[in-house]
């Protein structure tokens, strides 16, 4: 009786949209922008480690997946174990974005935020770290710009295979449709678009994510972690059309990283051509990365330092929840302080007191 009447307060609740849980809570400032584009730089008094962390994010999804609520976010413990944490969130592209190609983002916001990192850190290179397809951005920038001031790449649920990325990549490739043919007025992929294209991969997750609610709707930490993940799961943005159309052809119908046709900025690119040490991170229960889309990257980077953490997890377990407080988490901060320099925790550089 006590469960039951938990249930009908938290699904009055749900359904009321009261007391949802606030997310990307970390403090940060932002230190550079360019259109949409803006550079944060999470506030620390716990920097013990360098080069900096800079995380390229995806250009589809919201970036607060990484920070979602206090307690449960990837980059509360990377400001715990001692980094300096810089994110380039690419914001909300509009009609001012339709035209921006994949060589935008590789060759003049990610080197462009590299050098902001420099700038305020005082630091010679970074670390950088790419989640989702910003990790395709990363490797895509880490292979044109052999020399680029990086000490390590990290990357996570990041496809290289596009013809195992299921109906959402097939429709492109096989099933006749042009990205043309879902632009809206704004010349970009709408966030619907993107959604129920992801959707399509597990159709029967809306029914059994809402059996799951109901089975534990009496449990308030379960109602508020649920609220925060599906929330991010439906919020989208728009896919600026030209990288849309340049992902299609090059990434999914030439399934370039596989077949090594890779141009960037008119230049051909190769991943052998990656010699920094690496880290892939995939999950086994990805259902929007399947891990067969993620599992020929390790051999195609170039580096002799490579390394691969496999993970009985999902698309979101890998940096929410307790797979990624337990296991995912503590072993990408393993890889990085090896590769860092230590020093006496103290407040991240270009940071008032």
């Amino acid at each position: 009786m006590e469960r039951n009447a938990l249930r009908a307060r938290n699904g009055i609740k749900l359904v009321a949209g009261v007391d949802r849980p606030g997310v990307g809570l970390t403090p940060k400032d932002v230190v550079w922008e360019r259109g949409r584009t803006q550079l944060w730089h999470y506030r620390s008094d716990k920097v013990r480690y360098s080069p900096p962390l800079l995380i390229v994010f995806s250009l589809i999804s919201r970036s607060y997946i990484l920070d979602l609520t206090p307690g449960n976010s990837f980059i509360e413990q990377l400001l715990d174990a001692g980094f300096d944490v810089y994110m380039v969130d690419w914001g909300e592209p509009d009609e001012r974005d339709a035209q921006n190609r994949l060589e935008d983002y590789v060759d003049d916001y990610i080197p462009a935020a590299i050098e902001r990192v420099r700038e305020i850190s005082g630091a010679d290179e970074v670390n950088l770290f790419g989640y989702c397809f910003g990790g395709d951005l990363s490797l895509l920038y880490a292979a044109h710009h052999p020399d680029a001031p990086v000490r390590s790449l990290s990357v996570l649920a990041t496809p290289v295979d596009f013809t195992k990325m299921g109906p959402m990549s097939d429709v492109f490739r096989s099933g006749g449709m042009e990205v043309d043919d879902v632009v809206d007025e704004d010349g970009n992929v709408p966030p619907r678009v993107v959604v129920q294209g992801f959707r399509t991969l597990t159709p029967t997750s809306e029914v059994t994510r809402y059996v799951t609610l109901w089975e534990r709707l009496w449990n308030d930490e379960y109602v508020s972690a649920y609220q925060a993940m599906t929330g991010w799961s439906d919020d989208h943005i728009p896919f600026p059309g030209a990288a849309a159309r340049e992902t299609v052809q090059m990434l999914v119908r030439d399934n370039g990283m596989i077949t090594d046709r890779l141009t960037v900025g008119g230049d051909r690119v190769h991943l052998s051509d990656i010699r920094l040490p690496f880290l892939t991170v995939r999950a086994d229960r990805d259902h929007i990365v399947p891990p067969d889309a993620t599992a020929p990257l390790i051999d195609l980077v170039g580096s002799e330092d490579k390394h691969e953490l496999r993970l009985s997890a999902g698309h979101m377990g890998l940096v929410v929840g307790r797979t990624a407080a337990k296991t995912t988490v503590p072993e990408i901060i393993g890889f990085l302080r090896k590769r860092s320099d230590e020093s006496a925790p103290g407040r991240a550089a270009g940071q008032e007191g």
